[in-house]
């Protein structure tokens, strides 16, 4: 920026060799004749000179940073819908604004797509038979999320028979999980009878539970609604149920233990 006043002084020499003498000129301030340019201005050229360095960094106005932290929070939201299963996204539905709609059912219809795909894929509705061989796919392999209840079981014993009936009627009842069954010996040799019947709870390969030999089962006497509750204890299956149906009976048998004790009472009469 020129000052207010600038003496400029020039020398001249004539064609003889001599300077003459010093003269001196005044040049008034140019600076109200030139037009400085606003360095908040948005121009092209202002952004050159504050990547250069020259000009500060533009100051951003309170509304400019509060879109820009909207913007942010916007773009943020929106990854959280991309982890969101559909369940989350209705729990959360009422925590976005009415902009989040469009993007909130894009995700929704996107997880409903995927869930619908996965029940398609994972109905299974059926007792089916496997050997040895088939061991480790349909069990160890089973897929992400599967549950599968496997029965070891011989021809000839009845109560293999009757959790075989009981396994067929809850594969009907709940398709999602895959249940099966295997002759003993062939999934495990030298698979003791005595330990028969067997059924393995897996999810995900991994064992959940087991349940080995007559006397858990309750013998001859299991219905198959009892075999329902074991399983969804296991995790296996969603039951309906709301309470062990084998409880009124345990109960009423407790109840008639005790009604058959003898009372202290009892106990000093025959003592006398």
């Amino acid at each position: 920026m020129i000052g207010p006043n600038i003496t400029v002084v020039l020398r001249r020499r004539y064609s003889g060799g001599s300077p003459c003498v010093s003269c001196s000129w005044v040049v008034s301030d140019l600076s109200s004749s030139v037009k400085m340019q606003d360095p908040n201005e948005d121009t092209e050229w202002n952004d050159i000179l504050r990547r250069k360095g020259v000009l500060p960094p533009k100051e951003i106005i309170k509304d400019e940073e509060e879109e820009a932290a909207l913007a942010r929070e916007q773009q943020s939201i929106v990854k959280t819908y991309e982890s969101m299963s559909l369940q989350e996204l209705e729990e959360n539905e009422d925590e976005f604004s009415d902009e989040d709609e469009s993007a909130m059912e894009m995700y929704r219809q996107k997880r409903l797509a995927e869930w619908k795909a996965t029940q398609l894929k994972n109905v299974f509705g059926s007792l089916e038979e496997i050997s040895g061989q088939d061991y480790v796919k349909e069990v160890n392999q089973a897929g992400e999320g599967i549950w599968v209840v496997l029965h070891l079981y011989k021809q000839g014993i009845p109560l293999c028979t009757l959790i075989n009936q009981h396994l067929a009627e809850l594969a009907r009842k709940f398709p999602q999980a895959k249940f099966i069954k295997s002759i003993s010996t062939t999934c495990i040799p030298n698979y003791p009878d005595r330990n028969l019947p067997t059924v393995f709870v897996y999810h995900e390969g991994e064992m959940k539970a087991q349940f080995i030999g007559p006397l858990v089962f309750g013998g001859m006497n299991l219905k198959a609604d009892e075999l329902e509750w074991r399983l969804a204890e296991s995790g296996a299956i969603k039951t309906d149920l709301e309470e062990n149906p084998k409880k009124p009976i345990q109960d009423h048998l407790m109840s008639s233990i005790r009604s058959s004790l003898p009372t202290g009472r009892d106990s000093e009469s025959d003592d006398d």
